[in-house]
């Protein structure tokens, strides 16, 4: 069965929600969700928004900031349209009823600025610890009440139907997608010349990461397999803290916590971050990250910890209230002792290659958000810059959409072929290939790498990628299955990425090639 539609967009988190807003007005719109219409790494967002609110602040601070963050392969010209374009984006989202978080100083009430690791000043805007939701439940609230879009929840994108791959004529271009519905296991054919990826990042490629199970790169998979070109994916940011217990899947322990004095500390309760660099706690993450990873190896721990005690009662339980009551869930009070923490896969730096209105190489197609790479980020993300890029990508796309007009796809596209594919017989190739994506991609290719170790995962990786997509093509597809052929393309990209870049940069350190060198500042592009 097909559908067409004036635009589609894979991803309902923060970028594909904007967008959609921004669009109704303009034809009919269709969000493509693979799980409910909340979930996404947008919804998990804790610190908060970064962007110019305050006099003691400015533009050019927050582009030093972000250029210094991005260890130079920062596009500056990218960062300070990003960046200007804030304060116009927050009004936006505080039009559509998001309140952040206030304080009264002087008799004067405005926003309660949060400061994170990398920035000057305070300037992150957040909504106590739970902001993403905050953010999330706006936008769900706002598209729920268009007629003009419709979204379709429990849907999973398998690929881009492009026009080179059915024969028609014209220039090379995007005329829809192939989307399972995950709950008949049907397959339709969904139309339109305007196809926008904003399918968030890749963390789960990793054993360990910050990010909901959604997180599997199915974006830049589905990019890289159109031919669309791909770049940066070696700088993966590894968030410093995530709760370590055993218990706790995947909990984020905010930046902001560190922002807001919090010490970290070894086993013995020593602060330890002074020896690693100057700027303590504050430092930007993959500085914090390497150190704790360090810290670690280096006194055989398997955590360390965040000592927040020196606060007190009351401003944990009221600044944190979320990180409070979830640690106190697994027998941790944030008031009473440390909270043990480790270093998590967080962030995708990389992504598929376009503009800030988000327009890619192959037409039609465009990316917003953490699957794409616009040069904000370079090697490094300052903290709370992403939620910034998203929703400003959103209304610069927007505006090309529109400017552009959408066209009807005019010629014959045929509906999916399952050929002779069957019912799967042996799920349990499935669940094994993903957990071991997973854990030699963390062993091999995380905080810190080598040659060897990379290309000890790209071997097994290849050998992997042959399995899956055998299985592929011989059996009928499942939303697992789907999301274990994205996942190898993704690690296998990260891989080639990092063998290809000489030097360590920002996110990737490589005990080979231990130095930045002035010769690799330029993009690793694939």
């Amino acid at each position: 069965m097909s559908q067409s539609f004036d635009y589609i967009i894979l991803g309902s988190g923060i970028a594909g929600l904007s967008l959609a807003l921004e669009l109704s007005d303009h034809g009919i719109v269709a969000v493509i969700t693979k799980k409910s219409r909340a979930e996404s790494n947008t919804n998990y967002a804790q610190g908060g928004i970064a962007s110019v609110t305050s006099q003691e602040d400015s533009f050019e601070l927050h582009v030093r900031d972000t250029l210094v963050a991005g260890a130079g392969l920062c596009k500056e010209d990218v960062v300070r349209k990003i960046v200007s374009a804030g304060p116009e984006r927050i009004a936006w989202l505080v039009s559509l009823g998001l309140k952040f978080s206030e304080r009264e100083e002087n008799g004067i009430r405005g926003y309660d600025l949060g400061k994170e690791g990398g920035h000057s000043k305070r300037r992150i805007l957040h909504a106590k610890d739970v902001t993403g939701r905050e953010i999330e439940s706006a936008l769900v609230e706002a598209v729920s009440s268009q007629k003009n879009i419709t979204i379709f929840e429990n849907h999973f994108a398998i690929d881009l139907i492009l026009s080179s791959k059915i024969g028609a004529p014209g220039p090379r271009r995007v005329l829809g997608v192939y989307i399972l519905d995950r709950a008949s296991g049907e397959v339709h054919t969904f139309l339109s010349a305007v196809v926008v990826l904003a399918t968030g990042g890749c963390g789960k490629v990793y054993l360990y990461t910050t990010n909901p199970d959604i997180a599997t790169g199915d974006g830049v998979a589905m990019a890289h397999r159109a031919g669309v070109p791909i770049a940066n994916m070696e700088f993966i940011q590894f968030h410093p803290t995530c709760l370590y217990h055993k218990d706790a899947k995947s909990f984020l322990i905010s930046e902001a916590v560190r922002g807001e004095g919090a010490h970290l500390v070894n086993s013995a309760g020593e602060r330890f971050m002074k020896n690693y660099d100057e700027r303590g706690e504050l430092a930007p993450r993959d500085i914090v990250a390497r150190a704790i990873d360090a810290e670690i190896k280096r006194r055989g721990d398997k955590c360390v910890f965040l000592d927040l005690r020196h606060k007190g009662d009351d401003f944990i339980r009221e600044r944190f209230p979320n990180i409070y009551r979830t640690c106190l869930k697994y027998g941790i009070d944030a008031t009473d002792e440390p909270i043990p923490v480790v270093p998590a896969a967080h962030y995708q730096c990389g992504g598929v290659v376009c503009g800030v209105d988000g327009s890619t190489s192959l037409k039609g197609l465009y990316a917003l958000g953490e699957v794409a790479c616009t040069g904000l980020h370079g090697a490094n993300r300052l903290a709370s810059n992403s939620l910034l890029e998203a929703v400003v990508m959103a209304h610069e796309a927007a505006k090309t959409i529109i400017h552009n007009k959408s066209e009807k796809i005019s010629c014959p596209v045929p509906e999916w072929q399952p050929g002779n594919a069957v019912e799967p017989d042996e799920l349990v190739v499935v669940s094994h290939n993903w957990e071991e994506i997973r854990r030699l991609m963390w062993d091999y290719v995380g905080i810190v790498r080598t040659t060897k170790r990379l290309q000890r995962a790209q071997s097994r990786l290849t050998n992997l990628a042959r399995e899956i997509e055998e299985f592929y093509w011989g059996y009928k597809v499942t939303a697992d299955l789907l999301e274990l052929r994205n996942l190898v393309v993704v690690a296998q990209l990260i891989v080639r990425c990092a063998l290809i870049r000489k030097e360590s940069r920002g996110l990737h350190y490589t005990m080979d090639f231990p130095e930045p060198d002035p010769a690799w500042l330029h993009d690793t592009i694939v």
